[in-house]
């Protein structure tokens, strides 16, 4: 057991992070940057599939590893089907579906399949671990207010479990028993009450809550149908999923640049502001989810390294309590420790797709 190999793998737009664990230690690490590819970016995110293969391949061949020497492989878990969060043993039913996109077109669709294709046809293990369409809403948080429109579970969910973990270690409770809204601050951002060990309720970033690095949040419904109508519709996707947010103010989406000129100009300042007012309007409300004070409120993700931007949210909603702060978020950790909990027999492997009614 101290000598197990573990792979671990995230594939993101223009890159493949990989890890290599033995034991509880990372052995080496690598980020594979392929924006310059002639195969990367394409609009069918399947056809990247060999390519990023015969990346990780190579990766282990440098290193001298065979696949049959791997303990287990762990990957980032793509747009599936809803499921309760947890460790997944990747099988031909999630394969079909990351082939499929039945949740829609991402990048971490890959994870999967390419565990799949470096574990010998499943030889050696291969995991997921908490995927974005982990859905736990309460049934209260399902309705949209449009009988035909649910809505629809799509979060940070790997790092917002991962910080419910340190949470429950640094305040020495265990996660069972505990009430946190957890607020994950990216490209999106996800702001969610953790109740009693699972995820209540949360913003879809790319369709509601705050205004984010370069997403549009919430909008005004009634302006959202007239923008409808002249902006077909994949152009309108883009715009309100990528362009906008922050970055459809400024023009940026380096927030740290932002937050050097927010202290000159009063405009720049403004959009700061709003952003930071925003995130803690929603984790107010998000706080009135249970009828009881939480524990903790817990700020992490990339916006967490900024003390000044979590200063500004504090001043909102510094009455909530005691906030734990996590900058950055390491998925890669999150991964290896979710792939180590499932082999070491300390969390039951969960079977896609998920046959009991979730809710």
């Amino acid at each position: 057991m101290e000598d197990d190999l573990i792979l671990v793998i995230n594939p993101g737009s223009t890159s493949t992070k990989l890890a290599l664990y033995r034991g509880e230690a990372l052995m080496d690490s690598e980020n594979l940057d392929h924006s310059g590819a002639a195969w990367a970016g394409s609009k069918d995110i399947i056809s990247e599939l060999e390519p990023r293969v015969e990346l990780v391949r190579r990766f282990l061949r440098e290193r001298g590893i065979a696949p049959h020497e791997l303990r287990a492989i762990v990957a980032r878990g793509g747009l599936l089907r809803p499921v309760r969060s947890g460790v997944y043993l990747v099988n031909e039913a999630m394969l079909q579906d990351l082939r499929d996109q039945v949740g829609g077109r991402h990048a971490s669709n890959l994870g999967g399949l390419i565990a799949w294709e470096i574990s010998l046809g499943g030889r050696v293990p291969s995991f997921i671990v908490d995927p974005v369409s982990v859905d736990e809403y309460a049934p209260e948080a399902r309705l949209s207010g449009i009988p035909e429109v649910p809505r629809r579970s799509l979060l940070h969910a790997l790092n917002i479990r991962a910080s419910a973990r340190r949470a429950s270690r640094d305040l020495g409770r265990d996660l069972a028993s505990l009430y946190l809204v957890i607020a994950h601050l990216g490209s999106g951002f996800s702001i969610c009450p953790f109740y009693r060990g699972a995820m209540r309720d949360a913003n879809n970033s790319n369709e509601e809550g705050p205004f984010t690095v370069e997403r549009a949040g919430t909008l005004p419904a009634l302006f959202l149908v007239d923008l409808a109508k002249g902006s077909p519709a994949g152009e309108l996707r883009r715009i309100l999923t990528s362009q906008s947010g922050m970055f459809g103010y400024l023009g940026t989406k380096d927030a740290r640049e932002v937050e050097r000129l927010a202290s000159k100009d009063p405009r720049v300042n403004a959009v700061w502001q709003a952003m930071a007012y925003q995130v803690a309007r929603e984790i107010v409300a998000m706080a009135a989810a249970y009828p009881e004070r939480p524990d903790a409120v817990v700020i992490t993700g990339g916006l967490a390294k900024s003390q000044e931007f979590v200063a500004r949210i504090t001043e909102y909603t510094g009455f909530l309590g005691r906030h734990l702060v996590y900058p950055g978020e390491d998925e890669m950790e999150a991964l290896f420790s979710g792939a180590l909990r499932a082999i070491r027999g300390q969390e039951v492997v969960r079977t896609y797709p998920e046959t009991e009614e979730i809710g």
